[in-house]
């Protein structure tokens, strides 16, 4: 069986490039870094270290097995942090990713919520992109991302996700606009702002962008897009001046915006699914416990913020 001195030594050379720097990085002598190295060696049956005059660095075989043992090292480190936290403050702490506009809309009734259950958040506001990444290596216990149908993020398979939102895309347009007063947009509709400039993420690959760019590009026609930008305020700003038009989730939108109509999309392809994406406990295939009841915590919020009169 593989000791977690071994993986430790051997990530420590990865990062420092030779066992004598690996081992002042641990507190540890070069003899106790070579004597792990060599026992994973023999425990795996080949080299897992290339060594040379200039230093050392993992053979394939290391690599592979840096791959997985990071995966084991987070795990421990975490167990233990959350073990000391729960014996010192009777509580566990999740170290919880969010993007942005779900951070501002949720997150404050989240944490309290979780905090009546002895559940502390550690709180990390990413985009999407980084976020998968997080989940993905376990560097994060739990993370809300969102989806948009045949746009999904790139999860590893073990990971389980939990839809706490179905939420739809509106159109953004200066109220002035010949569409402005419709009660809905339909694809046609949709499909006859071709010429318009429009105002998308920052991010190349926003599936909410790319839904779009797409629905455009299957009826042979390309999109003018004249700024990127993911700041709320800004993109709202923009479209009363008349400069742009853009999509918008509806868990960002808030009651009223001077100058600016939101209209649904009568196309289900436009709506985005939130999900809670996090690891599995262990080896079953459900998350941990604490994950479950921060679903549950999401939901809630999700509730509040549609109906803040139920709160």
């Amino acid at each position: 069986m593989i000791d977690l001195r071994q993986l430790q030594a051997l990530r420590a050379v990865q990062r420092e490039g030779s066992v004598t720097r690996a081992g002042r990085a641990l507190g540890w002598s070069q003899p106790t870094v070579d004597y792990h190295l060599r026992n994973l060696e023999r425990l795996v049956g080949s080299p897992v270290l290339e060594r040379s005059k200039r230093g050392s660095t993992p053979t394939p075989v290391g690599v592979l097995i840096l791959d997985r043992g990071q995966e084991i090292l987070t795990l421990t480190d975490r167990a233990l942090r959350d073990a000391r936290d729960l014996a010192q403050m009777g509580r566990a702490r999740l170290k919880f990713g969010t993007f942005p506009t779900a951070a501002a809309k949720l997150l404050p009734s989240v944490v309290s919520q979780v905090a009546d259950l002895g559940i502390e958040i550690d709180a990390v506001l990413e985009e999407v992109g980084p976020l998968v990444a997080h989940v993905n290596d376990r560097t994060l216990d739990a993370a809300l991302l969102y989806s948009v149908p045949g746009y999904e993020v790139p999860l590893r398979p073990d990971i389980v996700t939990t839809e706490v939102l179905r939420d739809p895309l509106l159109l953004a347009l200066p109220e002035d606009h010949p569409l402005a007063d419709r009660a809905s947009i339909d694809r046609e509709a949709l499909m006859s702002l071709h010429g318009e400039r429009w105002l998308l993420g920052t991010s190349l690959h926003d599936p909410m962008d790319s839904v779009l760019v797409d629905a455009f590009s299957a009826e042979g026609r390309a999109l003018e897009v004249a700024i990127r930008t993911d700041d709320f305020q800004v993109m709202l700003g923009m479209i009363a001046a008349g400069m742009v038009i853009g999509l918008v989730a509806k868990l960002a939108a808030g009651p009223t915006h001077p100058g600016v109509v939101l209209r649904p999309i009568d196309d289900p392809a436009f709506a985005r699914s939130v999900l809670l994406a996090a690891p599995p406990e262990g080896t079953g295939e459900q998350p941990t416990t604490a994950v479950r009841q921060l679903a549950v915590a999401i939901r809630h919020a999700v509730a509040l913020s549609e109906h803040p009169a139920a709160g």
